[in-house]
């Protein structure tokens, strides 16, 4: 009988093997930096959050009762709430003014768009250290804007460095930061709306509102969920604004005032490192839980 010759690999089941593994290689070094860069760290936080340093001892396991420790933390808490009341009323202002910003340019019946659009988006490129530090030198009674206003005219403004209104000042800030990149997320999302649409209201003697109403909105829907849950985080880790404006207003922004201030206390203050990563992880999960929900609740309405 004749010798049976080795049976080749098909060349399809060849190439595709080498198509595989050439997807790994381009794969592989984003992955390498993301373990590096974002898995690592969160593993060596909880890793860290489940330890406790003590002068007698040393550092010793004690598992979850820093997270216990941390859900009675009456200073923790405070501050989440504080941070949840910003998001509450910063947030939507911002966004909805945004949203005007964007609907005015994109009507094409603003005169010199093109400066109006870059004036908004300016005061992103500033360093919020620099921005913070600006309008914290504004809202001063003895050496700022205010106070310089109340000189001059005999007025008698409320002190905006106050522990009432500094959240609203630390808002304001935020807003005069990022309203002009959620406008501009906005107003990149009109552009491609089909003009098609336009015609069609046109032809059926739609206004300018119901314009905004039946076509825009619903149309910048996906863009207005992704620029809410970019807010929402940011809301949770607010920290460079409190922090600069710390030292002009001591008696309103306490070491706790956000739960990143409160981290950054713990860590390099207190030298508290095991229990400022315990509160780390916390707060990086309940924003992971809020913008989930906000995402569900968005997506849902877009379906």
């Amino acid at each position: 009988m004749p010798a049976t010759l080795p049976q080749r690999a098909p060349v399809r089941t060849r190439r595709s093997a080498r198509g595989r593994w050439t997807g790994w290689g381009f794969l592989a070094p984003f992955a390498i930096v993301f373990a590096l860069v974002f898995i690592a760290p969160i593993l060596y936080a909880i890793w860290l959050s489940l330890f406790r340093s003590q002068l007698v001892g040393g550092t010793e396991f004690v598992g979850l009762d820093n997270y216990v420790r941390a859900f009675g933390d009456p200073q923790l808490w405070a501050g989440v709430w504080r941070v949840a009341l910003f998001l509450v009323v910063q947030v939507p202002v911002m966004l909805f003014l945004s949203l005007l910003a964007a609907l005015a340019i994109d009507s094409g019946r603003l005169y010199g768009k093109s400066f109006f659009r870059l004036s908004i988006f300016l005061p992103y490129a500033v360093p919020a250290v620099v921005a913070s530090l600006m309008w914290g030198f504004m809202y001063g009674t003895r050496f700022g804007l205010v106070g310089n206003l109340n000189d001059m005219f005999g007025w008698s403004l409320p002190n905006l460095l106050s522990p009432d209104l500094i959240l609203a000042s630390i808002g304001n800030v935020v807003t005069w930061e990022f309203m002009g990149y959620n406008m501009l997320i906005f107003y990149s999302a009109l552009r491609v709306i089909p003009t098609s649409l336009y015609e069609a209201a046109a032809i059926d003697g739609a206004n300018q509102f119901r314009v905004i109403t039946a076509i825009k909105l619903p149309a910048i829907r996906g863009a207005l969920v992704i620029a809410t849950i970019f807010s929402i985080i940011g809301s949770f880790q607010l920290f460079n604004e409190p922090s600069i404006m710390q030292s002009l207003a001591p008696n309103a922004i306490t070491t706790s005032y956000t739960p990143n201030l409160y981290a950054y206390s713990l860590a390099f203050a207190g030298q508290q490192h095991n229990y400022s990563a315990t509160v780390a992880i916390i707060m990086g999960v309940i924003t992971m839980i809020v913008a989930y929900v906000v995402q569900l609740r968005g997506m849902r309405k877009g379906s």
